[in-house]
C-alpha cells in the first residue's frame, strides 16, 4: 500500500489542482480522502467568497485521491453534481471524500465540504468509470 507522503507526490501532476489552486493532501484511504485549500483573495469571486470552481477542484482532486489511491485500476469521473450551501466563513476549506459503492466499472462517491469554522459549505456527489488500465505505475513496488 502506498504511503500519504507517496500520494501527496503522484497527485502533485494534478497541476491545476496543486499549483494553480493549491489543493493539499490531508490523508488517503481505501474508498476515502481529505483534502484542504487554504483560502487565499484569488480564491474569491467578485462578491468576495470563495469562488465555486475552486470548490469544485477541491472535490474532484479529493475524489481522485479516494478513488485511485488505492485501486488496481483507473477510475475516472463521468458526472459530479455539486451543491453550494454556505459561503466558507473561515480560512481552510476541506473537503473529505467517501465511496458510497464501487463495482466492476463504476462507482458512486459523496465529497462534504466543510471550513475550519464549522460552516457545511457544500456537498458533491460523483459518478465514476472503473478503466481497464491498470494503476500499477501510480506507485511502483506497491
Amino acid at each position: 500500500m502506498p504511503t500519504l507522503a507517496e500520494i501527496q507526490e503522484f497527485f502533485k501532476a494534478d497541476r491545476f489542482a496543486s499549483e494553480v489552486t493549491g489543493v493539499t493532501i490531508v490523508d488517503a484511504a481505501p474508498g476515502r480522502s481529505v483534502c484542504q485549500l487554504r483560502l487565499e483573495p484569488r480564491h474569491c469571486n467578485a462578491a468576495g467568497t470563495p469562488q465555486g470552481g475552486a470548490i469544485f477542484t477541491l472535490g474532484d482532486l479529493a475524489f481522485a485521491v479516494a478513488a485511485n489511491s488505492f485501486a488496481e485500476r483507473v477510475t475516472i469521473s463521468l458526472q459530479h453534481d455539486i451543491t453550494y450551501f454556505a459561503p466558507a466563513r473561515g480560512k481552510i476549506l476541506t473537503a473529505t471524500a467517501s465511496c458510497v459503492r464501487s463495482g466492476r466499472t463504476t462507482c458512486h462517491y459523496t465529497v462534504d465540504f466543510t471550513d475550519d469554522v464549522g460552516t457545511h459549505v457544500a456537498a458533491m456527489t460523483v459518478n465514476g468509470f472503473i478503466t481497464e488500465k491498470k494503476t500499477e505505475n501510480f506507485f511502483p513496488g506497491h
